[in-house]
């Protein structure tokens, strides 16, 4: 069969945009669809196209799907992607009526229902490399009711109706590679943009799925059911040939990485005996850095070169309210620790809706003193599926998907709504000019 898979466009909107004429609250980082490529990868025996609408134009869409003609269309979305994921959806049925449309990622993982729509014919609900493949065999079969675990298939007028797939190491399937090969063309515009350090291409390669720790608003638990699911070092070693050496930055996807130190090591190990040196961005907890700091060094000596670390706040008592189960204490002993190996810190930090001037002042303050490399900010926002979204339900003020892009504020706001966007802007504005990766 033909199967073609869609990463929708960057349609998500902006308030302070829109309403104030703020626009330093930007993109810097275009990462490749490496959730599609590793479907893909498990999809052996058929056509598989990846169209990157992040890339390409809209208008490439209707051309592609007559030159193709799939049989099915998988398309991807986090929240904010939501509504384009349908628009495409509908495209798709109004010009090929008999093809199969998929919607899976982010979203359909947190809030399937919302994809519970005539445009859709099954939902894929958290890991998708192999249910997505039972389903194709399905739908090869004729079967017109797969019944796949972790797949919803849309009966209009209906509510949805699946079994939940908890994975296993069997969803891996590890022995099936991602096809990197199908967005080859649109490698260049993979990348990072690094403020005054200009910028460089980064590619990825998965490490694990899943996290376990149960933050309020994040919304990775449902993609695997709260389960933590690492990859063998021979199989991060195998991606890390296919991507190829001529990306110069690899970012190790992984909610948690090092958390368990053993196997950590034992992949360090391995990518150095196999002469796999990188430079790597890795996420990484503060605690896991205070906790094992030689595991850090040991990274560093084959090319760790940049942490991903999610600050949240830098008050201890909001990171006690998501259940963060760190401290700023915690924070300074890692920045500390990372600075003298000499590891950039990329900061991820959420402020509040609730925010003051002071607390504008303190997350300022804080990004100075300890000298975070590249500070990025974003707004708390209750994504549907987060325990954070079950607790402020009822104060949300915004329910258009397409602002829920972690950059407005979609509850209510204690500043003035132009002075806290342009406090919000400013932070944008200076970290990103003075960063320097």
């Amino acid at each position: 069969m033909n199967i073609l898979l869609v990463n929708p466009p960057n349609v998500g909107r902006s308030i302070p945009e829109e309403e104030y004429g703020l626009t330093s609250i930007k993109r810097i980082f275009r990462g490749e669809p490496l959730g599609l490529e590793t479907l893909a990868g498990n999809l052996l025996g058929h056509r598989v196209e990846i169209l990157d609408l992040k890339v390409e134009p809209l208008s490439s869409l209707v051309p592609r799907l007559r030159s193709l003609t799939p049989d099915i269309v998988g398309i991807t979305a986090m929240t904010c992607e939501a509504n384009a994921a349908l628009a495409i959806a509908a495209t798709v049925k109004s010009t090929l009526p008999s093809a199969t449309t998929v919607i899976g990622g982010g979203h359909a993982s947190n809030d399937p229902a919302y994809f519970n729509q005539e445009q859709v014919d099954f939902i894929c609900v958290g890991l998708g490399k192999l249910a997505f493949r039972e389903l194709v065999d399905a739908i090869e079969q004729g079967r017109k009711e797969p019944g796949v675990p972790g797949i919803a298939q849309v009966v209009p007028g209906e509510a949805l109706r699946f079994e939940p797939r908890v994975p296993t190491r069997r969803d891996l399937v590890e022995e099936c590679p991602p096809r990197y090969d199908l967005v080859a063309k649109y490698r260049p515009e993979y990348v990072l943009s690094a403020g005054a350090g200009g910028g460089f291409r980064v590619g990825a390669v998965v490490s694990a799925y899943g996290c376990p720790y149960q933050c309020t608003f994040c919304s990775i638990e449902n993609m695997t059911h709260g389960q933590y699911l690492l990859h063998e070092p021979e199989i991060v070693a195998r991606d890390l040939r296919l991507l190829g050496g001529d990306v110069p930055v690899v970012r190790l996807v992984d909610a948690n990485s090092f958390a368990k130190s053993r196997e950590s090591r034992l992949l360090a190990r391995h990518l150095a005996e196999q002469g796999l040196q990188r430079r790597f961005i890795a996420d990484v907890r503060a605690d896991t850095v205070v906790r094992t700091p030689s595991l850090l060094a040991e990274w560093a000596e084959i090319g760790l070169g940049f942490v991903v670390i999610g600050f949240e706040s830098v008050d201890d008592q909001e990171l006690r309210s998501v259940n963060k189960q760190s401290t700023v204490d915690t924070y300074r002993e890692a920045i500390r620790i990372l600075h003298e190996l000499r590891i950039k810190i990329i900061g991820d930090f959420i402020i509040s809706p609730q925010y003051t001037h002071a607390e504008f002042d303190a997350l300022e303050r804080f990004i100075e003193q300890e000298a975070i490399d590249l500070p990025i900010v974003t707004v708390m926002t209750p994504l549907p599926g987060t325990v954070l979204h079950r607790q402020m339900r009822e104060e949300i003020l915004v329910h258009d998907l397409d602002y829920y892009t972690l950059t407005n504020a979609v509850t209510p706001l204690r500043l003035p709504a132009e002075g806290f966007y342009t406090r919000y802007a400013r932070l944008m504005t200076t970290n990103h000019a003075q960063a320097k990766l």
